[in-house]
């Protein structure tokens, strides 16, 4: 599992989002990805439902949770 903590395109805040890791700037849960993506869903797709969040900051987050 990654460290998320090293990861510059996600943040966490006790107060909000119940403390969840969610993508900088936004409240969208990091999960939400993964769980889009292991829905089928594509990137673009991802992107266009959750308009807030970056493309670079997916790709970050893949990134960090293979290990580059």
């Amino acid at each position: 599992m990654a460290n998320w903590k090293t990861c510059p395109a996600i943040e966490r805040h006790p107060l909000r989002v119940s403390g969840a890791w969610v993508f900088k700037g936004t409240r969208v849960p990091v999960s939400a990805l993964f769980e889009n993506l292991k829905a089928g869903a594509s990137i673009d797709q991802f992107l266009e439902w959750f308009q807030g969040v970056d493309r670079w900051q997916v790709e970050t987050v893949l990134d960090h949770e293979l290990g580059e």
